[in-house]
């Protein structure tokens, strides 16, 4: 009996063409191939199968259409051959230069999006709480406002229906869905609005969870760095949890907290964070100002870096400009070297001289940085023991008798803090050691 044959019920992936513009004589953190590479690999993200670039040397960008109107005119001529859907510019583009790009296409059915409407499509995508699909709402918004009327005829054309996360929208139009061709201006501006003040409502949360920690005494350590650097993988490995890992770029946005003990014992938290990006849009960083207090709020950054990405200095870089743009440059940091397992290397070297040529060259440049693997894992406890040794110097000393009616201070003392001498007398417990700042004052009454 022969079986019956079988049909692909999933549409066809779309077709992307990146567009990539380098301007003479300006110098970047990456070189433009680097960050075409980038588009690349966020297109395949996206679900979209890229099958062409094009990359123009300008002295200064086209006010109009950004790239010159005669590499335009050969991009919408190689449409014809190559059938792309989806037209993608890796830096943001004005309102006015979108529709001028578009008009060229003389109303053909296609999309064109930049560098900022594919991120917020992943990130669309990949949003799984409520607070992380409010802010991802808000910012597609924003983003989408002045660009109203274009985007909202892809909208129709495109969808036919809902193009909420998992909708058939396409790239570029999942979220708020079909139902925005309704609505005017003056209605996405409420929806903002709305979205404004839940999101506000989700920051004073945050700001209370934050007080409650500070009340309780347990330090934090954002885990920061570069999107697909490890930092889940990371979280992970020192908790022996399961948060979601895909080796994609944004494959989690939604924070995460865990508890881990330090080698002295002392317990601390653990806090996973969106990846960063170049260019990473202002729209997100706005929007997840409520996600991102949560870095600034922190005791000690823990910058998680992949060494074998070949652009690794160029991400540590943009992960250091968006620090600073968040306030937090002069947070105290350990880095991590991540990936160390992975280093390729000429035949016949790997494990060797090499290897340690490799990371020692980072280690001149970062000589704290500690070399790790999170998927192995190796170098776990060096880097807790460093994690701990920045925590002592924040640390303030204290040194205290602790009556027997009061045993919970001592139980307190030996989970939040670092415990040096502990002696037992009639008199009670003396506990000598190093307590977070805002627990010594819970000390104070029995100081010696």
């Amino acid at each position: 009996m022969t079986r019956p044959e079988t049909f692909p019920t999933a549409p066809p992936a779309e077709r992307a063409y990146l567009v990539g513009v380098e301007i003479k004589r300006k110098l970047g953190s990456f070189a433009v191939e680097d960050s075409m590479r980038e588009l690349e690999r966020l297109a395949e993200t996206d679900g979209l199968s890229v099958v062409g670039q094009a990359i123009q040397k300008v002295d200064r960008l086209n006010p109009a259409t950004m790239i010159g109107k005669g590499k335009l005119q050969e991009i919408v001529e190689l449409r014809e051959e190559l059938q792309y859907d989806v037209l993608i510019f890796n830096d943001e583009l004005a309102p006015n230069q979108q529709r001028e790009i578009e008009n060229a296409f003389d109303g053909a059915d296609i999309k064109v999006l930049d560098r900022t409407a594919l991120i917020l499509d992943i990130f669309a995508q990949h949003a799984r709480t409520r607070e992380g699909s409010l802010q991802v709402e808000l910012a597609q918004y924003e983003y989408r406002l002045p660009r109203l009327t274009r985007m909202w005829t892809h909208l129709g054309r495109q969808t036919g229906g809902a193009a909420g996360r998992g909708g058939s929208g396409g790239v570029g139009l999942r979220g708020p869905g079909e139902r925005q061709l309704e609505l005017d201006r003056r209605e996405i501006r409420a929806r903002i609005a709305h979205l404004k003040t839940e999101i506000e409502r989700v920051r004073k949360q945050r700001g209370e969870q934050r007080r409650k920690r500070k009340r309780e005494g347990l330090p934090v350590i954002s885990i920061v760095g570069y999107t697909n650097a490890g930092k889940s993988t990371l979280l992970n490995a020192l908790t022996n949890s399961d948060v979601y890992v895909a080796d994609q770029l944004f494959a989690t946005l939604d924070p995460t907290t865990r508890r881990v003990k330090l080698p002295s014992g002392q317990e601390v938290l653990f806090s996973d964070t969106v990846g960063f990006i170049e260019k990473l849009p202002t729209q997100l960083i706005a929007a997840f100002r409520a996600t991102l207090e949560e870095i600034n709020e922190s005791n000690v950054l823990l910058h998680v870096v992949d060494i074998t990405h070949p652009n690794a200095a160029e991400q540590v870089s943009a992960v250091e400009e968006t620090l600073e743009e968040l306030g937090a440059a002069d947070k105290p940091s350990v880095m991590a070297l991540n990936k160390v397992d992975d280093i390729e290397l000429p035949k016949n070297n790997w494990g060797g001289e090499a290897t340690a040529r490799f990371v020692g060259q980072w280690l001149a440049e970062y000589p704290d940085a500690i070399p790790l693997s999170a998927k192995q894992p190796l170098g776990l406890d060096a880097l807790l023991e460093r994690v701990e040794a920045v925590l002592g110097s924040e640390l303030v000393a204290v040194r205290a008798r602790i009556p027997y009616n009061a045993t919970e201070l001592v139980n307190l003392f030996h989970r939040k803090g670092i415990v040096e001498r502990e002696e037992y007398s009639p008199r009670g417990t003396l506990i000598e050691g190093k307590l977070p700042q805002a627990l010594a004052r819970e000390f104070e009454a029995y100081r010696v």
